[in-house]
């Protein structure tokens, strides 16, 4: 991971820049003091994460963010600031994170982590999961289409479970709520099992589901969901849950009482 760091203060440039040295993840890290020097620098040196302190001179750590944002729209933005207040504006920017000074070497290394294993679902096949409101799920910024409703709410309620193993009667259970699990109900939750793997071949998604000794259960590793990241108190998924969760489905009442809880 190749690494940008911009403070106006020379001691917390290089106190962050020998941080990140430490760091396996890294493979380079260039520091700057000056804001508009950064910018000639990123002119012919791509990078992958970018550590910013918001409050400089001239060029403010916000504006840099969206001027690199301009030429590599991949990349992600930590801010560094002493302000909690500017944790807003950052959200807002739909930046990747902030850490509030002075930083220490555990919680940059976990901002790091969590760049990294975003950058590892980009390379998957960019599968973003949205639970907040309806759920929706997007295969390379395309909607994914089911031939079933009713397998489209079982992929909603198996990421629901993140990553738990789900068996069939406990999923009929959920998703019907009322009648037995007799013969013909077990052979019509195979149809809608069949229908949501042929669905997710056809997406060429098919490794997100894993059904293993009568269990189902998704890879959480491989989507990028805002019920994952709001789990992990990421900004920017904290700040888009509104109160409304799977709203299309009864049994996701019992989840949004949870995240409302933590909200």
């Amino acid at each position: 991971m190749r690494v940008l760091c911009v403070d106006d203060a020379l001691p917390i440039m290089e106190d962050t820049v020998a941080m990140c040295r430490k760091l396996s993840e890294i493979t380079s890290v260039t520091g700057f003091t000056r804001p508009r020097e950064a910018l000639e620098w990123l002119e012919d040196h791509p990078v992958d994460l970018a550590l910013l302190d918001i409050d400089m001179p001239e060029i403010s750590g916000l504006m840099l963010a969206e001027q690199m944002k301009q030429k590599y729209p991949d990349a992600a933005v930590i801010f560094l600031t002493a302000f909690p207040q500017y944790a807003v504006q950052a959200i807002k920017l739909r930046t990747s994170g902030y850490l509030l000074k002075p930083i220490s070497l555990e919680d940059l290394k976990e901002e790091v982590a969590y760049v990294q294993s975003r950058k590892t679902i980009r390379s998957t096949g960019h599968i973003v999961v949205k639970t907040f409101g309806n759920f929706e799920i997007f295969v390379d910024g395309e909607t994914l289409v089911f031939h079933r409703q009713k397998a489209k709410e079982l992929l909603a309620y198996l990421i629901d479970r993140n990553g738990r193993g789900v068996n069939r009667p406990s999923i009929f259970a959920a998703l019907w709520e009322e009648g037995l699990y007799d013969y013909s109900k077990q052979k019509y939750l195979d149809v809608i099992i069949r229908s949501l793997r042929e669905t997710l071949k056809e997406a060429g998604i098919e490794e997100i589901l894993e059904i293993k000794n009568g269990f189902l259960r998704i890879r959480t590793e491989l989507l990028d969901c805002d019920l994952y990241r709001f789990l992990k108190n990421d900004p920017e998924a904290v700040n888009a849950y509104r109160g409304e969760y799977l709203e299309e489905y009864p049994w996701a009442v019992f989840n949004s009482a949870s995240l409302l809880s933590r909200k």
